[in-house]
């Protein structure tokens, strides 16, 4: 079961993320959609993606 939250709050909220692993990287178009290109050894794996950007209201 897939289950997208999409709740916009005006104060970022803090997640405590335990992992091997962190990467800093910016979301690129692609088509009409976003992509961010990770480790091929990461391949497989699961990760967890937390936008750090406040959205800018339209």
């Amino acid at each position: 079961m897939n289950i997208v939250a999409e709740s916009v709050e005006d104060q970022p909220s803090e997640f405590k993320v335990i992992g091997f692993e962190m990467l800093d990287r910016e979301i690129k178009q692609s088509g009409n959609t976003g992509r961010v290109y990770l480790p091929k050894s990461w391949i497989g794996k699961r990760v967890k993606i937390i936008r750090v950007s406040r959205l800018e209201k339209k």
